[in-house]
């Protein structure tokens, strides 16, 4: 039973009588005639029993975009239903505009729709359906919350997508897919088609050139069926937040770009994501819908407050098989956590493969560098030059031992991740 606000107002309308007759009896009488009302009015509302609730299958949503959440509503009573209802959910999947004037006939249906935009990753769920049925004079109603189960997705958001077209285009270039294929863009052969001026001669094919009346080349593309492995990080340094974004969720960004272009370009892509465990693990193979399987696999996955167990990271990529992979690490910088952890597994991992760590710049400590207004300033500036200076140092030894090293900001650590990977194959170095 709720009661609504006519309740207080009507027994504040009893001064009146109280006025007109100043006696106790008055007071208990008109509290007697208003209590009366109420509990009539509450037995003259519609049941919500007489109401059936069906949810419809949300699906999944990226995070930051809409979905709709479908009620649809069925009286099956013999009186007509006027009712409010409220479609609730968790905070964080952003339902907006979720309450609903019912106003149903018997034995009709209705739909109604909830907004939502999830502000998480993750699967999100329902909390209940409140139906509030009014009585006919207002001051009373029947309300019930029905357990209605529903769940939405919430997928990485993929920011960067805006950068893959750029890329294939690059790649089609690369890979001699453009309107004339040349000498020098990859070393798995092609083709052979006849010399023209401005070949190189060391393409010349001098058996091929030997059975035909003119001087054959060799055409080359880059190589296909390579491995790419991308190692994600949720260790404890991956919870630091970068602007309103999480480090995390900036290396999310980059591992889907760098998927979809490796796919597109005909290389097999797994995908390990781990701290002192394997989280998640996708084996792609060079499917095409690499990216909507890397979301999923990282939808659930959150900073662990733990360090990082690059042992059994690296022991899981040996796992993947013996074959020569660019397996690019993306974990950030951390000078305590590179050099204790990461890099005495290093050495295993770089005699089988080609070993690339991407990590998210704090465009803030360049900021506080510059910052020297007050002595406070002073010394945070000071601070942030250290911070600064250990992460030169720690790339630099990653890059003694043969590794490379892509530090950028959250918004540009994509597209130059992308450009790396374009880099090594149009030098024939994965």
């Amino acid at each position: 039973m709720v009661i609504t606000g006519r309740v207080p107002l009507l027994l504040l309308l009893g001064l009146v009588p109280v006025v007109l007759r100043p006696a106790m009896s008055t007071v208990w009488l008109w509290f007697l005639l208003v209590a009366v009302a109420t509990v009539v009015d509450w037995l003259l509302a519609v049941k919500p029993q007489s109401l059936t609730i069906e949810r419809g299958d949300i699906g999944s949503t990226r995070l930051g975009h809409e979905a709709e959440s479908r009620l649809t509503v069925g009286n099956l009573g013999t009186r007509p239903v006027r009712a409010v209802l409220r479609d609730a959910w968790q905070p964080s999947a952003g339902a907006e505009n979720n309450r609903h004037q019912l106003r149903l006939a018997a034995g009709s249906r209705a739909v109604v729709t909830t907004s939502l935009r999830p502000s998480r990753r993750g699967d999100l769920r329902a909390v209940g359906v409140t139906v509030r049925a009014p009585g006919p004079l207002g001051l009373a109603a029947r309300q019930l919350t029905l357990d209605v189960p529903g769940t939405v997705r919430s997928l990485p958001p993929f920011e960067s997508r805006k950068h893959l077209p750029s890329r294939l285009a690059r790649l089609r270039d690369l890979d001699g897919r453009s309107a004339v294929r040349i000498r020098g863009a990859g070393t798995e052969f092609d083709s052979l088609r006849e010399y023209v001026r401005g070949d190189d001669v060391r393409s010349i094919d001098w058996r091929a050139s030997a059975r035909n009346r003119n001087v054959v080349v060799r055409t080359w593309q880059p190589e296909r069926d390579r491995r790419v492995v991308l190692v994600l990080d949720t260790s404890r340094v991956s919870a630091a937040r970068i602007g309103d974004v999480p480090r995390l969720d900036a290396a999310m960004d980059a591992t889907l770009l760098l998927a979809a272009l490796a796919a597109r370009a005909g290389d097999r892509v797994d995908f390990l994501a781990g701290d002192r465990r394997v989280r998640a693990r996708v084996r792609a193979a060079g499917a095409r819908d690499i990216a909507a399987r890397l979301q999923e696999a990282m939808a659930d996955l959150d900073p662990v407050i733990a360090e990082a167990d690059w042992s059994a990271l690296a022991g899981e990529v040996n796992r993947l098989g013996r074959q020569r992979a660019l397996v690019v690490l993306l974990t950030p910088l951390e000078p305590a956590s590179v050099i204790e952890s990461l890099l005495p597994v290093l050495p295993a991992l770089l005699k089988h493969h080609r070993v690339v760590v991407a990590s998210v710049q704090d465009p803030a400590l360049g900021e506080m560098t510059r910052q020297r207004d007050s002595l406070s300033d002073v010394y945070a500036a000071a601070a942030a030059a250290r911070v600064v200076e250990q992460r030169r140092r720690a790339s630099d030894i990653l890059a003694a031992l043969g590794v490379h090293v892509v530090d950028a900001d959250a918004d540009q650590l994509p597209p130059a991740l992308a450009d790396h990977y374009l880099a090594l194959k149009a030098r024939g170095l994965l």
